[in-house]
């Protein structure tokens, strides 16, 4: 099953007009598209599935998701990846 991974935006950018962001998932930054969320802000969650931020969510909401992804050992492959 796919999931989408919940992150903090800490930065914006447009790469090859497209607009992405620099996402924080705890300690792990990764490149996200942010097309299909472009109100999203540096300081805004957004929930990630395959590089693409496909909808904002508030804080609490993201950790929880965040919490129920490292309870359920989730997380090992988005830190096993390279940018």
């Amino acid at each position: 099953m796919c999931l989408g991974v919940p992150g903090k935006i800490v930065e914006t950018y447009r790469e090859h007009d497209l607009l992405m962001a620099k996402v924080d998932f705890n300690g792990v930054i990764r490149r996200v598209c942010l097309e299909h969320v472009p109100e999203a802000a540096p300081g805004d969650y957004v929930l990630v599935h395959v590089g693409f931020a496909l909808s904002r969510l508030d804080e609490a909401e993201a950790r929880q998701v965040f919490d129920f992804l490292e309870r359920s050992q989730q997380l090992d492959e988005l830190r096993e990846i390279t940018p």
